[in-house]
Parts: structure tokens; C-alpha cells; sequence
């Protein structure tokens, strides 16, 4: 079992829309996967219109147990179930912070689920805060949306200097590039940028796309609904240099 978790400080960077493709098409490839919507925004879980059961909020999430079980909705798609979040999730911090080894909860929690799915994806809310570093510590692999600005890469800079500072492992990062517009100048000079000076940078990149922005009216994967769009052939193509390059050579754990 595999946790990938699409993360990055800077909201607005196309980070849900990987989240929600990327697990159709490990759903599509014949894996079992949970998307854990982890964001009090709940994106993840409206482009798959679930909402979380009535009872059920993030001090039940953090008890854990059967609680997620029972929380877990299927969806539309076969092999692919989801865990939703709502606007209590706000308060996740506060409530880790009661708990004990409070930095590797969600690890834990995660592990009860282990044994049911191939792929558990994490839908994750910006900034760096006690759940971002949970999340640290439970993904076996964390991809980073980086849009080719000087703001982006400076906020993977303050990423990548953290893990440093807190000895956590480099090896779990891979930003790759997102909303991307060639036709820009800013962009094409940012992509050289990030290009020589950026390590475990994934060779596709995600194109800005109208029908990305679209996804929010269908509430669908654009994979689903589209997947010829140009956007569509490169969230594949991500996903396969995922599954070849990276998923098959790193032992779960790292």
C-alpha cells in the first residue's frame, strides 16, 4: 500500500484537481484506492458529490477506528472510495495537538486502512501547520504542484528547507510542474529555473486548461468526463511516470 499526498504551502496551484484525477486513474488501473479529503474547503469531496455523513466530523477522524470506517463513502467509480472533510477539519490542528506522538497521528490512523486499499491519496490543505507535518510523516510520497512564478518556487524553497530543518526525508518530494502556460515569458524563464535547480522534479508537467476549471460545474475527474483534453493526456501521463519511475522502486515506508 502506497500514500501519496499532493501538498503545497501556496494554495491555487492545482493541487485538488491532481488529487481528484490522479486517483481516478489508479482507480481506472485496477487498484483499490481511498481519497482522504484532508482540506476543511472539502473540494475534493464536492467534485465526487459526497458529503460526509451527519454525525461524523474531525474529532471523530482523529479517534479513529471504526469511526473512519463508517465515515468512508463509495463513489461513482468502482474501486474508488473517499473520505470527505468539512469545515471542522478547521479545527484538525487543535485537536492533534491533544493527542500523544501528535506529528505521527495520522499515520496511524491511516494505518487501519492499509490493509484495504492499493493507494491511499491526501488531498491536502495549504500552509505548514501539525496536520502538514503529519502528513509528512504518513505519505510514502508527496507530489508538490510547483506553477512556473518566482512565488512558487520560493514557496518550494521554504518546503524543502523544512524538511531539511526537521530531518525529515527529501526523497519523499516530487514537485512537478503545474498550470503551466508556454506561451508566457515568465513561465518559459521560471521552467529553466526550476529545471536545473530543482531535484526529484517529475518530466511532465500539467497544462493551464479551461476544462480543468470546469471540473467544479461537472463535479467529475476531467479524466472521466474528458479524457481525451489535452489536460486529461497529461494527468495520465503523470500518473504512468508515477506508477513506472517512482512507486515501483520506492519501498513503502521511506
Amino acid at each position: 500500500m502506497k500514500t501519496i499526498a499532493i501538498y503545497s504551502i501556496k494554495g491555487g496551484v492545482g493541487k485538488t484537481a491532481t488529487c481528484v484525477n490522479l486517483a481516478h486513474l489508479a482507480a481506472n488501473s485496477r487498484k483499490k484506492v481511498l481519497l482522504c479529503d484532508l482540506d476543511p474547503q472539502g473540494s475534493a469531496s464536492f467534485y465526487y458529490r459526497i458529503q460526509p455523513k451527519a454525525k461524523y466530523s474531525s474529532l471523530k477522524f482523529i479517534k479513529g477506528g471504526k469511526r473512519i470506517d463508517k465515515a468512508i463513502r463509495g463513489t461513482d467509480f468502482p474501486g474508488l472510495d473517499l473520505l470527505p472533510a468539512d469545515l471542522s477539519y478547521r479545527n484538525l490542528d487543535i485537536l492533534l495537538s491533544g493527542t500523544a506522538k501528535s506529528r505521527t497521528r495520522l499515520r496511524r490512523l491511516l494505518g487501519d486502512s492499509q490493509a484495504s486499499y492499493d493507494c491511499i491519496f491526501l488531498d491536502c490543505p495549504p500552509n505548514i501547520t501539525l496536520v502538514s507535518e503529519n502528513i509528512f510523516h504518513a505519505a510514502d510520497l508527496i507530489l508538490v504542484p510547483l506553477i512556473p512564478t518566482t512565488l512558487s518556487i520560493l514557496t518550494y524553497g521554504k518546503l524543502h528547507d523544512f524538511f531539511v530543518q526537521n530531518d525529515l526525508s527529501l526523497n519523499k518530494l516530487h514537485p512537478f510542474l503545474s498550470m503551466v502556460e508556454p506561451r508566457k515569458q515568465m513561465h518559459r524563464q521560471s521552467i529553466r529555473e526550476i529545471m536545473t535547480g530543482t531535484n526529484n522534479l517529475l518530466r511532465t508537467y500539467i497544462p493551464f486548461s479551461a476544462d480543468v476549471e470546469k471540473m467544479g460545474f461537472y463535479r467529475e475527474p476531467l479524466t472521466h468526463r474528458h479524457p481525451a483534453a489535452a489536460a486529461s493526456m497529461a494527468f495520465k501521463k503523470l500518473w504512468s511516470e508515477i506508477e513506472t519511475t517512482i512507486l515501483k522502486a520506492s519501498p513503502h515506508g521511506n
